[in-house]
């Protein structure tokens, strides 16, 4: 499985430009102005991993398949969006369709670029985003609270349920706190996600820096650091106008530019992985003389329910998974060596998948 991530933010925070970096296209059209993106731009991105390279490269590999991660551009939200300023409504529905929100701050002065509130205050602007998605999912509640109310008198389980999580979102928002904030139990979690609220989904907060400040970030970046801290999310430190002239260079000239530039790897590397923690994804992977190939899993994947991202025979028929560890695999020269030293293992239905596991599943058909 693959992720889907909605970058946000109020406009001219440099939104569009880092969606035109992390999909190494030009479909998002980067203006000096609100609302240059009008219909949200979808790009999918492979998901850069050393790992699989190496893999193939052992495995004399014919063809090599990253797993993907795909990016929404949605457009330049304002205050009042909740209730339809600007193209509010419209990008509020896009962000519902998200797994995750990137929230770019403009952590930059640049007095040729125009920001809508006329000042340069990234954890304002964040204040603002939080502000519109938690009066949206207010809205959204009241309604649907007073839709199920006949369900409820009845005796219906599921609205039962549904008008219990509703409330306890309402009772969070209305004290000024976004849905993710509630605890909810086990039992609850799946008809909790089915609300799709807003304010339920993970932040990174993406600070989109000058230049200068890609390598150590700079004072705007520091304020949004301590906000992410506080509020238990997770930030990057990103320049977007250096990851948009790193993605039209060659692999060899890209890696140079970074040198020089004092950064150890792509911005795109780093929201990545950013975006795996937040999400708690991992990896494991196929190999073989045809194709070595990379799949994306939450922690915790038992075999069967890995098996089943390729195909839902796999996890229908599950047998066994023969399984090596990826640093076992790379030590021992592939598959044949490592099991010959004992490093294959069979693993069966209980088995909880690691990142890096190189894996072949036998089941019935």
């Amino acid at each position: 499985m693959g992720f889907k991530m909605g970058i946000v933010g109020l406009p001219n925070v440099g939104k569009s430009t880092l969606f035109n970096a992390l999909t190494r296209t030009a479909a998002a059209q980067a203006a000096n102005f609100p609302f240059c993106t009008i219909e949200p731009n979808v790009g999918d991105v492979a998901v850069p991993d050393a790992r699989l390279d190496k893999l193939a490269g052992i495995a004399a590999s014919k063809q090599i398949i990253p797993t993907r991660m795909t990016f929404v551009d949605i457009a330049g939200l304002v205050k009042g969006a909740a209730q339809g300023e600007g193209l509010g409504n419209q990008f509020l529905a896009n962000i519902r369709e998200t797994d995750a929100i990137a929230h770019v701050l403009r952590c930059f002065e640049d007095g040729d670029v125009t920001h809508v509130e006329g000042r340069v205050d990234p954890v304002a602007d964040a204040d603002v985003i939080e502000t519109e998605l938690m009066l949206a999912d207010l809205e959204s509640l009241e309604k649907r609270l007073q839709g199920i109310v006949r369900k409820v008198r009845g005796g219906d389980k599921e609205a039962v349920q549904q008008e219990r999580l509703m409330k306890m979102a309402v009772e969070a928002l209305e004290d000024g706190k976004p849905a993710r904030t509630v605890e909810v139990d086990e039992e609850d979690s799946k008809a909790w996600k089915m609300l799709q609220l807003l304010t339920s989904k993970p932040v990174l907060y993406v600070c989109n820096v000058d230049e200068g400040s890609s390598a150590t970030g700079n004072a705007f970046s520091a304020k949004v650091a301590d906000m992410a801290a506080a509020q238990g999310n997770a930030h990057v430190v990103i320049s977007a106008q250096i990851e948009e002239e790193i993605s039209q260079l060659s692999d060899e000239d890209a890696a140079m530019f970074l040198e020089e530039m004092g950064l150890e790897e792509a911005g795109l590397d780093r929201l990545i992985r950013a975006g795996y923690e937040l999400l708690s994804l991992q990896t494991y992977f196929t190999v073989g003389p045809k194709e070595a190939r990379a799949w994306t899993i939450k922690e915790g994947t038992l075999a069967p329910q890995a098996a089943g991202v390729i195909h839902g025979d796999f996890e229908r028929g599950f047998i066994r998974a023969e399984t090596i560890a990826y640093d076992d695999y790379v030590a021992l020269g592939g598959e044949g060596p490592a099991k010959e030293a004992g490093k294959m293992r069979a693993e069966g239905k209980s088995y909880l998948v690691k990142d890096g596991d190189v894996m072949h599943f036998l089941f019935n058909t």
